[in-house]
């Protein structure tokens, strides 16, 4: 029998795959932007969010086992479920509309949502609100070197 966090272990990895419907020529545009110079790290990426994402799922899975069932916990479950739709569709949204304010605006809304869940989630779980810093502190860079682009590709926007 499958147990909660298995559960949302999947949906967030289901979620996440997502992410990869898009055309190989799309991926030749972003390929072809320019990136701020301190855009060092940009090969650790994928690492950063499988991070972010991980602990994104611990911190639902938390939530569900203080409360599991109730519609207050449910409600819960939706909110995190908006938040990675939101963080997941800024690369195809971007891609397909080869449209940096896309991703910005995408980038923006993940971190807005991302600070109101973790103020709600706080009162609930210490231990869950701490397992979403890294989507706190990551996203906030994404959006802003997703800005930053904007500024070096005028053209993408």
């Amino acid at each position: 029998m499958l147990k909660p966090w298995m559960i949302i272990g999947i949906i967030t990895l289901l979620v996440a795959l997502a992410s990869l419907f898009f055309r190989p020529r799309d991926t030749q545009w972003a390929k072809n932007l320019n990136r701020p110079k301190w855009l060092f790290f940009e090969p650790l990426i994928p690492v950063f969010w499988t991070i972010v994402f991980t602990g994104g799922a611990l911190s639902a899975a938390n939530i569900w086992e203080n409360e599991p069932g109730t519609l207050p916990t449910w409600l819960l479950m939706g909110l995190y479920l908006v938040l990675e739709i939101i963080t997941v569709s800024y690369i195809p949204a971007t891609l397909r509309s080869r449209n940096l304010k896309v991703g910005t605006i995408l980038g923006g809304s993940g971190v807005i949502l991302g600070i109101v869940l973790t103020l709600i989630v706080w009162n609930i779980s210490g231990v869950a609100a701490l397992l979403l810093l890294p989507y706190l502190l990551w996203s906030p860079v994404g959006t802003y070197t997703t800005w930053e682009m904007m500024q070096l590709n005028p053209e993408a926007v």
